[in-house]
C-alpha cells in the first residue's frame, strides 16, 4: 500500500503514518531550535516530507542532531535540516523566509559557497564581491528578523581528490578567498566561525584525502563524523549543557 507521500505503509498503520509524514512539526517546548542550512553537504539526501527516519539527511547535521537528541532529552531540543543540494549563496537568499526566518531558530548554522566556487571554475573568475554582497544581505536579513539568534558560519572546504585535482590551483585559490570572506563576516556579525579546512588537512596526516572526502568536495562517512565532532566541540560555549 502506498501513502500520499509515495511511501509503502503497513495497512493497519497507514492512517497514522500518513498523518505523521504530512504534518509539519510545531515547536511545543522551550528548548532550543537549531537549524542547518546550506547545500548538498548539509542536505545529505534528506526527505522532503516528515519521514523521521531520513528527515535530517545522512550527513553531519544528522550526526549532530542524533547525538544531542539522544544525550540530552531533557533539553527538549528541536533540529531542522533545510540544506538543498546545488544551492549557492544567492539561492539561500531566495528561500530564506520560508526555510529559515519562519522557523524562528535559536541557532542558524550555514555552510555554503562550494557551488559558487564550482560555477566559477570554468569561467576562471570568482565573483567574490557579489558573493560578499549576497552573503552580507542574507546575514543582515537574519539579524533584523531574528535578533536573538546565534549564527554559525562554516567555511567551505576541499581536498585534492576527484574534481579538485583537475584544476587544483584554481580550486584552492577560490576556496581560500571564500574562506576568508566567511571568517570576515563571522567577525562582523558576531557569529561562531567553524574552520573545517584545517581539521580536514590535519586528518589527512592520519589517512589519505579520499578517506575523508571522496570527490574533493563531498565528505565520506568519516568526513561527516569529523565535521560533527568539530561542530559539537566548538559549539560548547553556546550549548553549555554539553558535557
Amino acid at each position: 500500500m502506498l501513502s500520499a507521500a509515495g511511501l509503502a505503509t503497513h495497512p493497519v498503520l497507514s492512517h497514522s503514518f500518513t498523518e505523521a509524514v504530512n504534518r509539519f512539526p510545531e515547536k511545543d517546548s522551550s528548548g532550543l531550535t537549531i537549524l542547518f542550512q546550506g547545500d548538498s553537504i548539509t542536505d545529505g539526501n534528506r526527505t522532503r516530507h516528515l519521514d523521521w527516519n531520513h528527515v535530517m539527511g545522512h550527513g553531519f547535521a544528522y550526526l549532530i542532531s542524533s547525538r544531542l537528541w539522544c544525550d540530552y532529552p531533557e533539553q527538549e531540543l528541536m533540529f531542522y535540516n533545510r540544506g538543498v543540494s546545488g544551492n549557492t549563496i544567492n539561492d539561500l537568499n531566495t528561500r530564506w523566509q520560508d526555510d529559515t526566518i519562519d522557523l524562528k531558530p535559536d541557532i542558524v548554522n550555514i555552510l555554503i559557497g562550494v557551488n559558487d566556487i564550482l560555477a566559477a571554475i570554468p569561467q576562471g573568475n570568482l565573483p567574490i564581491e557579489q558573493m560578499e554582497t549576497d552573503y552580507r544581505a542574507l546575514l543582515t536579513r537574519t539579524k533584523n528578523a531574528l535578533p536573538d539568534a546565534k549564527i554559525v558560519l562554516c567555511e567551505p572546504f576541499i581536498l585534492d581528490v576527484g574534481h579538485v585535482t583537475k584544476q587544483s590551483d584554481l580550486w584552492h585559490n577560490y576556496t581560500k578567498q571564500v574562506q576568508q570572506l566567511v571568517k570576515q563576516l563571522a567577525n562582523e556579525f558576531n557569529a561562531v566561525h567553524i574552520a573545517f579546512q584545517k581539521h580536514f588537512d590535519a586528518a589527512c596526516l592520519r589517512a589519505k584525502p579520499d578517506y575523508w572526502i571522496w570527490d574533493g568536495i563531498h565528505p565520506m562517512p568519516a568526513g561527516h563524523e569529523l565535521m560533527a565532532r568539530v561542530w559539537i566541540e566548538q559549539m560548547k560555549p553556546n550549548l553549555p549543557f554539553i558535557k
